[in-house]
């Protein structure tokens, strides 16, 4: 009966009865949803999303708001290709994502300094180092769509396996990448299950001052998390582009409303403290089937962008009020009531 009643209050099953109902809606409705080609599809469009949130949801568990990843995506990925393109290069891929991570922690490592040492607010500092490094990649760089080195050419055509629609003659494959998603699931999940790093990602959330009496490293942290968000953020931008087969400069602006949307309707608080990767995988699948789905029952896709911002709004509302629950409940037992 407390299970029960724990799993009532969290996300995770509210979003996984949602997706359950769209998918059977967009299954009667078109008859092609669970096809293995639109599975496929649908796993594809969720790799570089998923791997943003992956980072979001860390940055938000420990109380704050980056809007700077896709930024350090873009310049890290962009950087990356036109270094390897001026040598030439044609060796191994693993080079041009250990570049890319380099340089993604490198920008990094400039909100960490701001935000962790500095103590500057979140939101603010990557709203500012956002512009700046979008301005490096566009004004410095003189950015345009390229091509890639042959070496994340060939990487980007590796595929695991082909889906086929025998009634609609369609074929998807399902890109290696999504082991680097994976993988990434796996190393985070070790950390803050496992680790005192990600006890201390959760303290810092529910409240900094309590977390440093306890004896965590609160600076330590935090330059931690912006580091390993822009490292993260530097592989998904050169796994967008081997996606892709070239480098283009621009089509990863934007996607952080759609990624933060995505963890806070999986259940993560955005005021801290609180969040699984179980429930953020549950809300980037979510936004996903109706950002690629909604044309299959006849729904233009714009309104995907009405979801986003409900789920921004709705999201915020929902935390709030748990956390005004917490309070009351927190300020009763102080009483004796």
């Amino acid at each position: 009966m407390i299970n029960m009643r724990r799993m009532a209050k969290r996300s995770e099953p509210y979003v996984f009865g949602a997706i359950v109902l769209l998918c059977l809606l967009i299954q009667v409705q078109s008859k092609q949803f669970f096809t293995g080609n639109n599975l496929v599809d649908l796993a594809r469009s969720m790799i570089v999303p998923a791997l943003f949130s992956i980072g979001a949801m860390m940055v938000i568990v420990s109380g704050g708001i980056d809007v700077s990843f896709p930024a350090i995506a873009s310049l890290a990925m962009y950087a990356t290709d036109r270094i390897l393109l001026n040598v030439n290069y044609s060796g191994n891929v693993m080079l041009a994502y250990a570049m890319a991570a380099g340089f993604g922690l490198a920008m990094g490592a400039v909100n960490a300094l701001l935000i962790g040492v500095l103590r500057l607010p979140t939101l603010v500092v990557t709203l500012g180092t956002s512009s700046l490094f979008t301005g490096i990649m566009q004004g410095a760089l003189a950015a345009s769509e390229s091509p890639v080195p042959p070496s994340i050419l060939a990487h980007g055509k590796e595929k695991l396996f082909t889906a086929t629609n025998t009634q609609l003659g369609l074929t998807s494959d399902m890109p290696s990448q999504i082991l680097i998603l994976l993988g990434a699931l796996l190393l985070v999940f070790l950390l803050l299950r496992y680790t005192m790093l990600g006890r201390g990602i959760y303290a810092i959330g529910g409240d900094e001052a309590a977390a440093r009496r306890a004896g965590f490293n609160v600076v330590g942290v935090k330059v931690f998390i912006y580091c390993f968000v822009g490292a993260m953020a530097g592989v998904t931008g050169m796994v967008r582009a081997s996606m892709m087969m070239n480098a283009h400069p621009t089509n990863l602006l934007g996607m952080e409303m759609t990624v933060i949307a995505a963890v806070v309707l999986g259940g993560t608080r955005v005021t801290g403290g609180l969040g699984t990767l179980t429930g953020t995988m549950l809300g980037v699948a979510l936004m996903i089937i109706l950002s690629n789905s909604l044309i299959l029952i006849g729904i233009p896709t714009y309104w995907t962008r009405v979801f986003t911002g409900a789920v921004i709004i709705i999201g915020t509302g929902v935390t709030a009020w748990q956390a005004g629950g917490s309070g009351r409940r927190l300020a009763s037992s102080g009483t004796g009531l």
